[in-house]
């Protein structure tokens, strides 16, 4: 199993549900978040089609996923072969921490740019010939989710409901695709919830959310998504700054664990469902996100 799936008997108990809730540790994984399970597979996939050149927008999980990947092929590059190269937009406001995490891992074949509009940047390197690795639009980002689905089905097979917070919508879509009759839940936040729009409504404040992860407010996935959650009996859930902070302190009381907000994000909201009255069916678990 690449990343572990940890047991926390009396969590759930003091989320309000009962049995046990098990934790998805995606954020355990080499390359810092489960984004590692598809990024890499989108440039293996095009790399053995030929392609060398790849370029990706946004300073998160992604960008890093596929900074890693790319060091990773270069350091085992054989002789005489052209190198990967990574050119990676990030934007103007980016907080300073994750611009930091990005270059560190810049080299002669991994550039970071600053742009006011890093998409239009990424549209033109593709023009030029450059391959996106947008998940949103990509069929092959799919595939690298399904070991994901088959490590957590192979060690709780008993699996009633998948909590996941969700951007694009990739990583769910391909969770509900390969764990039929498990129930998937998506959770959004309170600054960018396009797709969990399409269960509940969110009277909050409006606030720039502490899970800066969740910033996908196109959501080219949302018409393929929607049915799958709805077929699997899940739901969408909208999350406020004073939920995720809440549901933190909760869990580094009970377990020790000091999640960031995006990673905690998935337990805040199965947090909302239980105090609404929501009864789980099965095992519960919860994908943890990366930074």
């Amino acid at each position: 199993m690449l990343t572990p799936l940890e047991a926390y008997s009396g969590l759930l108990d003091s989320l309000g549900g009962t049995g046990t809730l098990y934790l998805k540790r995606e954020d355990r994984h080499p390359y810092g978040s489960h984004k590692g399970r598809s990024i890499p597979v989108m440039i293996d996939h095009y790399s053995a089609q030929g392609e060398r050149r790849f370029a990706i927008t946004g300073s998160g999980n992604a960008a890093l996923a596929a900074a890693k990947h790319i060091r990773h092929l270069n350091e085992n590059l054989p002789a005489k072969t052209l190198p990967w190269q990574l050119d990676i937009f990030i934007g103007n406001h980016i907080e300073a921490g994750k611009a930091d995490r990005l270059h560190a891992l810049a080299d002669d074949n991994i550039s970071i740019y600053t742009k006011e509009r890093p998409l239009q940047a990424l549209t033109a390197a593709v023009a030029d010939g450059v391959r996106s690795l947008r998940q949103s639009t990509d069929e092959i980002a799919l595939l690298g989710y399904k070991a994901l689905a088959e490590e957590i089905v192979s060690a709780r097979p008993q699996l009633g409901t998948l909590w996941v917070a969700t951007s694009s919508g990739t990583t769910a879509e391909a969770l509900a695709q390969n764990l039929p009759g498990v129930q998937i839940h998506i959770v959004q936040t309170s600054a960018c919830h396009p797709i969990a729009d399409a269960f509940t409504t969110f009277d909050g404040p409006v606030e720039a959310s502490l899970a800066g992860a969740i910033v996908d407010k196109t959501a080219y996935r949302k018409a393929t998504l929607v049915p799958l959650i709805q077929g699997s009996g899940g739901s969408g859930w909208i999350v406020s700054n004073d939920e995720l902070e809440a549901t933190r302190a909760l869990v580094q009381e009970e377990t020790g664990l000091n999640l960031s907000a995006n990673g905690i994000l998935a337990i805040a909201g199965l947090r909302q469902a239980l105090e609404m009255g929501y009864e789980l069916p099965g095992d519960t678990v919860c994908l943890i996100g990366g930074l």
